[in-house]
């Protein structure tokens, strides 16, 4: 079969591969979508960040080269002999965590920040090919009124939904988020389904701004002629806002941020960050404000997200693009870099 192969830093390729095989406690699913996120980008321009090359991954016993592709979906057509609640032909989208459900956080529940995680896709051979297997836990159905395109965003949603929670907002609450890309657009489209109404994004870029306003987004600020802070704080009463995501990953985006949050507030992080950022944590001890982090999700953010997408919440217009296989470096990799793309879906067929 076909699939993307990483060997390392700009290293990326269509190769033909082995189809794997299905073990007992899994599924193999025809691949209908898979989109290129961030993360793999980061692989590509600056990696092996996760990508494990000295040593095989604990979990997986994987190491590169690996086929890429942790944000897909398509259909299940084959079963493994353990597996219980899924059959051939449903339609899944995957969520890709291998964790070892035994370090402190796993038996929390919190399986999302296992000591040693690893990423379907990233730790072993994923999604971006046109046939993968995967440990049947990780396939949830898709409703019928789900499409594979909405399903091959549920993981990236499921992402900025968890994060969009750690901000502890609801009705009548306030937030502010940095960043509209693929992750920003999809805390807006979370904070909304969490019943927040007073959003303001800040993003440079206007392209990213026309495709946030044309989904309904009514407080979107270019930071270069509007003043953030000053925005958001007449926005609030003064009060500063109850929540602020960084999904832009930079340091101009992070110290505004703080200063646009209330007393007592979180600064939630849901960018990836290549380098350190010098931050000052003044600003937190004279608000009693704080950062959090914000890592993937669990089952519960999947299922949230999957729920939304049924009742028509998520709008793909404007901002998800479809591209073949075979254009995968020039159509995906290099243009979302150049950022002439803001989200592609990598179709096998």
């Amino acid at each position: 079969m076909r699939a993307v192969v990483y060997r390392g830093r700009e290293e990326v390729a269509v190769e033909e591969v082995p189809e794997p095989e299905c073990g007992p406690d899994q599924v193999k699913i025809k691949v209908a979508h898979n989109g290129i996120c961030g993360t793999d980008l980061h692989e590509y321009y600056a990696g092996p960040i996760f990508v494990p090359t000295a040593e095989p991954h604990p979990l997986t016993g994987a190491s590169a080269p690996v086929v890429l592709g942790h944000e897909f979906a398509g259909t299940v057509v084959e079963t493994g002999a353990a597996v219980d609640g899924l059959s051939t032909g449903d339609r899944v989208a995957v969520e890709p965590v291998y964790r070892c459900d035994t370090c402190p956080a796993c038996l929390e529940g919190h399986y999302n920040i296992c000591r040693t995680i690893g990423f379907h896709g990233l730790s072993c051979d994923g999604g971006m090919a046109e046939y993968t297997v995967v440990p049947a836990r990780m396939a949830h159905k898709l409703p019928a009124s789900v499409s594979d395109e909405l399903g091959a965003l549920v993981e990236p949603m499921s992402v900025a939904y968890h994060a969009a929670g750690l901000g502890e907002v609801g009705p009548g609450s306030s937030a502010v988020v940095f960043g509209a890309g693929p992750i920003g657009i999809g805390v807006w489209f979370a904070l909304r389904g969490l019943g927040v109404e007073k959003i303001t994004v800040v993003e440079p870029s206007p392209v990213r701004r026309a495709a946030l306003i044309a989904l309904g987004a009514d407080d979107v600020l270019d930071p270069g002629e509007t003043d953030a802070v000053a925005h958001v704080r007449d926005r609030t009463g003064g009060r500063g806002a109850d929540a602020a995501y960084d999904a832009a990953g930079v340091r101009a985006a992070v110290d505004t941020a703080l200063d646009c949050l209330g007393h007592r507030k979180h600064l939630v992080s849901v960018a990836i960050y290549e380098r350190p950022l010098e931050t000052s944590l003044i600003k937190l001890v004279m608000s009693e404000s704080g950062i959090r982090g914000s890592l993937c999700y669990t089952a519960r953010d999947y299922a949230a997200v999957i729920d939304l997408m049924a009742g028509g919440h998520y709008d793909t217009t404007g901002w998800v693009e479809h591209i073949p296989l075979n254009k995968v470096v020039e159509e995906g990799f290099s243009a979302l870099h150049a950022g002439l793309k803001m989200k592609v879906l990598v179709d096998p067929a």
